[in-house]
C-alpha cells in the first residue's frame, strides 16, 4: 500500500511500514496544497491534526483504505465520511493516556503548592514562605468529567494522594470502583474542590465550561483542562477568577492556540488578561507529548493497523 506521514512521528513507523513492504511518502512538510495533488495516490495516511480531512479533501482520495491518528482527538476527520466509504479511522490514546496524567498531575500540584511563584520569587531573592504556604490533596474531592482513557489513567495517579475522586461520563456506565465513585454532574456541583476535563471536542463540548457551568458549583473549585482549548470560554473563566468562583487554573491547552501560536503574536485580549493570574498554570498542549508516549502511539497505530490490514 502507498502510505503517507503527514506529521513528524517515531521512526518506528516508517521502519515497520517498509517492513511490510508498503511504499511510504514522507509527507512531514506537505502543504495542503501538496496533499490534493497526491490524494488520488494514497491507500492511507498517518496524521496528527496538520489539517483537516473533511469531506472536500477525503473524496480526492478515491484510494484511501484507512486513516491513522497517533493521539486521540479525531476532530479534524469527518467520520461520517469515512464511514459512508469504508475508510477505517485508527486512533491511539492508550500511547499517551499516562503521559496526559503525569502532567495533568504535575499542573496540580504546581498549583496548589505555588511552585512557580516560589521559584520565580527565590531567583529573584524574594524568600516569601507564608504566602507560598501550600495545600494539600489528601481528603479532597477531585470530579472528572469524561471517563474514558485519559480521565481514568489521571484517576490511577491520584491513588495515593487518598483524595476522593468521583466521575462522570455522558457515554459511559458502570465504571466505579474502589477508588472512582460514579456520579452524576449534581453531586459534582455540590461536592468538587477539583474539575478536571478529560471530553473530546464535539459540538456537545465546544464550550462546556462556560459561566453558567461554573456558577453551578457550591463551593470555590479548581479547574483542570487538559482536553481541547474551545471546551472552556476563556473569558467566563477570568470572570470567575476575579470573583473568587474559580480559586485557581491548570490550563494546558487554550481556545487560541495553533501550531504558529506566538506569545507575541495573535493574542486575543482574552489571552491577554489571562497571563496576569499567578494562580493560572499553563503549558502548550504537551500534556502526552513525553518521549515514551511518541513511540508509544506509534506501536498502538501500528498494531491496530496491522490487525486490519497485515492478519
Amino acid at each position: 500500500m502507498r502510505i503517507a506521514l503527514l506529521d513528524d512521528f517515531s521512526p518506528i513507523l516508517n521502519q515497520t511500514l517498509s517492513s511490510w513492504k508498503w511504499q511510504v511518502i514522507n509527507g512531514q512538510n506537505w502543504t495542503l496544497e501538496d496533499f490534493k495533488k497526491n490524494a488520488s495516490q494514497l491507500e492511507g495516511i498517518i496524521i496528527r491534526s496538520k489539517f483537516p480531512l473533511d469531506r472536500e479533501h477525503l473524496t480526492l482520495a478515491k484510494k484511501l483504505k484507512f486513516i491513522a491518528r497517533p493521539g486521540s482527538g479525531l476532530e479534524n476527520i469527518d467520520l461520517k465520511y469515512c464511514e459512508e466509504n469504508n475508510i477505517e479511522v485508527f486512533r491511539s490514546p492508550e500511547g499517551n493516556r499516562d503521559a496526559l496524567a503525569e502532567h495533568t498531575l504535575g499542573m496540580l500540584l504546581s498549583l496548589v503548592n505555588h511552585l512557580n511563584i516560589a521559584n520565580s520569587e527565590v531567583r529573584n531573592n524574594i524568600w516569601e514562605r507564608e504566602k507560598n504556604r501550600g495545600t494539600e490533596l489528601k481528603g479532597k474531592v477531585m470530579a472528572i468529567i469524561g471517563y474514558g482513557y485519559m480521565g481514568k489513567a489521571f484517576a490511577q495517579r491520584l491513588n495515593g494522594f487518598e483524595m476522593e475522586v468521583i466521575a462522570y461520563d455522558k457515554y459511559i456506565s458502570g465504571f466505579g470502583t474502589n477508588h472512582v465513585k460514579e456520579v452524576n454532574l449534581e453531586e459534582i456541583f455540590q461536592r468538587a474542590d477539583f474539575v478536571s476535563l478529560h471530553t473530546p471536542l464535539s459540538s456537545e463540548t465546544i464550550g462546556i465550561m462556560n459561566s453558567s457551568f461554573f456558577e453551578k458549583f457550591k463551593k470555590p473549585f479548581i479547574v483542570i483542562n487538559t482536553a481541547r482549548g474551545k471546551s472552556l470560554i476563556v473569558e467566563d473563566l477570568i470572570n470567575s477568577l476575579n470573583s473568587n468562583k474559580i480559586i485557581g487554573a491548570c490550563l494546558d491547552v487554550l481556545d487560541v492556540e495553533s501550531s504558529n501560536f506566538s506569545l507575541n503574536k495573535g493574542e486575543n485580549q482574552s489571552f491577554k488578561k489571562l497571563k496576569k493570574f499567578n494562580n493560572v498554570v499553563l503549558s502548550p498542549h504537551i500534556a502526552g507529548w513525553s518521549f515514551e508516549s511518541k513511540e508509544k502511539m506509534a506501536q498502538v497505530i501500528l498494531e491496530k493497523i496491522h490487525r486490519k490490514f497485515i492478519l
